[in-house]
């Protein structure tokens, strides 16, 4: 933990990263808050806010005694997410200063095509 945003979205984004890698599929159990805690030396309140999160996002499913498992659909929900989130960062302002630079979308495609080749 030593970005600049908040510890607690952190361990959301942490766990999402988890689901979208594959190394927590669906249906797996997450870690526990205290676990969260321990492991990232952090108070176990903030870690129950970074879960909490993901609970009311419906990406993960408590069992009342059992624990913090991920729901079903979870990691299609977060490719979504976070699809709709890159294109607002990167794509859409990218299409505008192509425009002020009177790039059309076919130059655009081209100059993507040629630097993902590199």
């Amino acid at each position: 933990m030593d970005d600049e945003r908040p510890i607690f979205l952190q361990i959301a984004q942490l766990l999402e990263d988890q689901i979208l890698d594959g190394s927590s599929p669906e249906g797996a159990q997450v870690p526990s808050i205290n676990e969260l805690a321990a492991f990232h030396r952090i108070n176990p309140a903030t870690a129950l806010k970074g879960v909490n999160r993901l609970v009311d996002a419906g990406v993960l499913i408590k069992r009342r005694g059992v624990g913090m498992f991920v729901a079903d659909g979870a990691r299609d929900r977060l490719v979504a997410q976070r699809q709709e989130a890159f294109s607002a960062q990167y794509v859409r302002p990218l299409i505008a200063e192509a425009a002020r630079l009177g790039i059309d979308a076919d130059r655009l495609r081209d100059m993507i095509r040629t630097e993902a080749t590199r």
